[in-house]
């Protein structure tokens, strides 16, 4: 659905010549973070769509720069389908509809550079999805990392485990997968297929020998399985909630401070529905709920209640103090 929506923006910016991102927001039924987020990525795929401040601004197209898809490069285009969302969109009835822009897209790469956008979608995955950590603060090696899965050859590595001692890994790597802030390879160590944090990286170097690669390996298909077992193995807060009809539509939409599950009864007579809300901690349980204010209401546990009213309590008295201060 996300690839469908980055040609759409693509398309628009091209007929209309400039629009804000609350105007693309509101075209294609999405919120204005999720628009930018998208623009974000279309820059980062190497679409020359630019930002102007003040009156009369907006987003744009670089003067003279006209598309219709068959001017994408082999990477534009790889960088377009690796941010396709295959899962939510089958669960939503939109698998059909995701397939044939992956089809368009690969149809409007040049043939002799279709290998190279396909080979980008199998080895290099955007999980949208988020997880709550810390930003990744050392990916010196990235690029050899990178290096080694698109030229398919063997890694060796220094890596630090995450109970603090180091270890050397001869690995035969698969793919990348980027997900909030922080890069993920995919490798078989001996025969088993593991995940490491880029981060934990401390040395890489790139080998001559050839990497294996099972015919029939799938990155995406791997790592939603792999997640899927990885999260059900972290701790988890609870929050019982009631949200509003504005709360739930931005609710999923909040990175990684999104919930990790959600149990909800039908709505009542004002739209407002009582979940339960998952959450990897309590911190983030409170920076999300905040995020989703007025329309909530904290049922429980009474410490999360006690913690936003409190942070509630001293932004007013921030806010108050400087009022009264510029008097």
């Amino acid at each position: 659905m996300r690839a469908s929506r980055l040609v759409s923006i693509l398309l628009l910016l091209q007929a209309r010549g400039r629009l804000t991102a609350a105007e693309l927001a509101e075209e294609l039924e999405v919120s204005e973070r999720t628009m930018y987020r998208d623009l974000f990525e279309l820059g980062a795929a190497g679409v020359p769509v630019y930002g102007e401040r003040g009156k009369g601004g907006g987003y744009r197209l670089l003067d003279g720069y006209r598309t219709n898809l068959t001017g994408l490069t082999a990477e534009e285009a790889g960088a377009l389908l690796m941010s396709g969302a295959p899962g939510p969109a089958a669960e939503l009835g939109l698998g059909s509809l995701l397939a044939a822009t992956r089809l368009k897209l690969l149809a409007a790469v040049p043939e002799a550079l279709r290998d190279t956008a396909t080979r980008a979608e199998e080895r290099f995955y955007l999980d949208p999805g988020g997880w709550a950590h810390d930003r990744a603060r050392d990916d010196r090696h990235l690029r050899t990392v990178a290096r080694a899965v698109w030229d398919d050859r063997r890694l060796e590595i220094g890596y630090r485990r995450p109970d603090g001692q180091t270890a050397r890994r001869m690995l035969d790597p698969l793919g990348l997968v980027h997900k909030t802030g922080v890069w993920y390879l995919v490798a078989i160590h001996g025969r088993v297929t593991r995940v490491y944090r880029v981060d934990r990286i401390l040395a890489a170097q790139v080998l001559q020998s050839v990497s294996r690669r099972p015919d029939d390996f799938n990155l995406a298909t791997f790592w939603a399985n792999w997640e899927a077992s990885y999260a059900a193995s972290l701790p988890v807060f609870s929050a019982r909630v009631r949200l509003g009809p504005l709360a739930q539509r931005h609710r999923d939409d909040l990175g990684a401070l999104s919930p990790r599950g959600v149990a909800e009864n039908p709505p009542d007579s004002h739209g407002w529905v009582a979940q339960t809300l998952l959450f990897d901690n309590r911190r983030v349980a409170v920076a999300a709920l905040l995020a989703l204010a007025p329309e909530v209401e904290i049922i429980g546990p009474d410490d999360l209640r006690y913690d936003v009213v409190d942070i509630a309590r001293q932004t007013i008295e921030r806010m108050t103090l400087g009022v009264n201060e510029q008097r």
